[in-house]
């Protein structure tokens, strides 16, 4: 009898006695310091991320107030990765420390392990649950941390599963099951680059009610500041000579590939879309989720890449500018990725058989004087470097390009990295190892980028696949709208750069293939073929591999998303869908097309950096 009340009590005692925790997205901290919000790769990692990315210079520290369910002693755990783990197995250089209430905690995290993880940060014991927490950053080399977690309970560490860990942040974020409407939209555009800024303007001044949803508080894209890319093709050209008027409102009037940040002219794009009061801009928020209705899109779901809250979007219409072709892919959207083979539509310049190879994404950077000389941190993790491999430059533009053999969707925090790893290899190379090091004394690095610029990905298919022939040989559609005037540009690794790094190259080069005039490219590549209200512009169009060779550049994209902006206007007018207004009302886009949307009268400082020029 003693027994059984004994084990009663104890039972009890296990039913009440539970363990105390919080979870504190890294993210949502409330002064970043100098640690960035990184937030490519939360598909396959789960979640945005604070990145310590100071160029070899320790960042500010990052700080956030927190209220813990009681005060006492808590166990500490943090979500980190070990990022040159691929290339080296040892002790990585992204450290960084934790301090609660001032205290720092003593075990250094990031430096560890092979994969994203839980590591355990140690111990702390707070008298109030109020607290103060903060990352300090060790060395510059981009430390992440993705959260951080407190319990009462030793041992009790958030699951690492994906699936599992994105139903454990849902509950301990409370976010519920249905996200909040952000409202009902003529048009929804998901990606602020130049392709959905165009899109997103044009189906406005047109009368469309549109959301503007980009993943970055930056609009532009590649053409940011935050990427550095310039504008390449011609605009005002072929038959609807009016299209690209809008890029002359918000395009920058310098060229150049890793310039500095003024030069891309951020502000331009910021105001040309909070000009037009029938677009609502929808900044920090990565579309993650898709709602279909048979072969329709009823609505999208965004994640604000800072404080973790959702929003669900509405609409008729679609336009998938996102670069990735993230919204097709979530809805189902039939696509290409990789190269096809040459017989599957007659490409000389396809290769005999069809594989996974792309076209990769650069980590541009670039090395300021500082007048004196300035030392960099001995950094060799795995890719070495010697006088005959080493980059003898002082900055690096669309050429270091990384990620041809990986996948650039599911192994992009791979490829990113690369590109950080390679930059800060080889000039810690030129500064404290190659002999006639002298031009680089007193330079410093100035600028690396942290968000890559990516050429290639999913290609949604539509109606029709424009093929290398069309382009190269004139072949005229019906349906044509704005014209490409770039020739075909596909990047392969550069055999210099092989011969050192085979498998492993970072640079690549260019062949141009043949083309003699602008070439309008068909309506039909701009609309899905298997849903239904779904538009695509920019690089994720449907095109084979070698076509978007031609088609990629952004004031091309710029134009195809001017087109659908028109269209989706015309979607409205007659409750039509994409492939409806094909069949249907061309007659009104071409009319649209010819007049144009952007303002008149302004002058074209659009003609930098023109690879072919077709202006006839």
């Amino acid at each position: 009898m003693r027994l059984l009340v004994l084990m009663f009590f104890v039972g009890l005692q296990m039913t009440f006695v539970r363990a105390a925790d919080l979870l504190v997205e890294a993210e949502s901290f409330e002064n970043k310091g100098g640690w960035s919000v990184d937030q490519q790769f939360m598909d396959n990692m789960g979640s945005p991320y604070l990145l310590a990315h100071g160029m070899g210079e320790p960042v500010a520290d990052a700080q956030t107030r927190i209220v813990l369910p009681q005060a006492g002693t808590y166990y500490v755990y943090v979500r980190t990765y070990n990022w040159t783990s691929p290339w080296k197995k040892a002790e990585g250089p992204g450290k960084f420390k934790l301090s609660v209430n001032g205290k720092t905690l003593s075990v250094t995290l990031g430096d560890r392990g092979d994969a994203w993880m839980w590591q355990e940060a140690g111990k702390v014991t707070v008298k109030e649950k109020q607290a103060t927490v903060a990352l300090h950053d060790m060395t510059g080399f981009d430390g992440r941390c993705d959260a951080i977690y407190f319990t009462t309970e030793h041992g009790k560490t958030p699951p690492s599963d994906m699936q599992a860990l994105d139903a454990f942040r849902r509950k301990a974020l409370n976010l519920p099951d249905v996200p909040p409407s952000a409202g009902q939209f003529d048009l929804v555009v998901v990606g602020g680059g130049v392709a959905g800024i165009s899109a997103a303007v044009a189906a406005a001044r047109l009368g469309c009610k549109v959301a503007l949803i980009n993943d970055r508080p930056i609009l532009g894209g590649n053409n940011s500041s935050e990427v550095r890319v310039h504008l390449g093709g011609n605009i005002e050209v072929g038959p609807y000579k009016a299209l690209g008027g809008l890029q002359k409102e918000f395009g920058p009037s310098k060229g150049g590939n890793a310039q500095p940040a003024e030069n891309y002219e951020d502000e331009k794009k910021e105001a040309i879309v909070a000009n037009e009061k029938n677009i609502t801009l929808f900044a920090n928020y990565h579309v993650n989720a898709v709602e279909m209705n048979g072969r329709k899109i009823k609505a999208v779901v965004g994640k604000n890449i800072e404080n973790g809250t959702e929003l669900r979007f509405e609409a008729s219409v679609f336009a998938d500018c996102s670069g990735d072709g993230t919204v097709g892919y979530l809805a189902g959207a039939d696509f290409h990725q990789g190269r096809e083979g040459r017989d599957e539509f007659g490409e000389s310049t396809a290769p005999e058989k069809g594989d996974k190879m792309t076209m990769g994404s650069s980590v541009q950077w670039y090395s300021v004087d500082e007048k004196k000389p300035t030392a960099f941190p001995f950094f060799n993790y795995g890719v070495d470097f010697n006088d005959a491999s080493c980059e003898k430059v002082m900055m690096g533009e669309w050429t270091w390009e990384t990620g041809m053999n990986y996948d650039q969707i599911t192994e992009f925090e791979r490829i990113r990295d690369y590109g950080l790893l390679v930059v800060y290899s080889n000039w810690s190379y030129l500064k404290n190892r190659y002999k006639e090091n002298e031009p680089y004394r007193t330079r410093k690095l100035g600028w690396v980028a942290y968000v890559a610029g990516k050429r290639e990905s999913r290609r949604l298919l539509g109606d029709y696949i424009l093929k290398e022939d069309d382009v190269t040989k004139q072949i005229i559609h019906d349906d044509g709208t704005a014209s490409t005037t770039w020739s075909v540009d596909l990047h392969y690794p550069d055999p210099k750069n092989t011969e050192h790094f085979p498998g492993e190259e970072f640079k690549s080069i260019a062949q141009f293939g043949k083309m003699d005039a602008p070439y309008p490219v068909p309506y039909r590549c701009l609309y899905s073929r298997n849903v239904d209200n779904l538009f695509m512009a920019g690089r994720n169009i449907s095109v084979t591999h070698v076509a978007l060779g031609t088609v990629r550049v952004m004031r091309t994209g710029g134009m195809l998303g001017e087109v659908v902006g028109m269209a989706a206007s015309l979607c409205k007018k007659y409750n039509e869908t994409p492939r409806g207004i094909y069949k249907q009302h061309f007659d009104d886009l071409r009319v649209l097309m010819t007049e144009g949307v952007g303002g008149k009268g302004l002058p074209n400082n659009q003609k930098y950096n023109a690879n072919q020029s077709f202006n006839k």
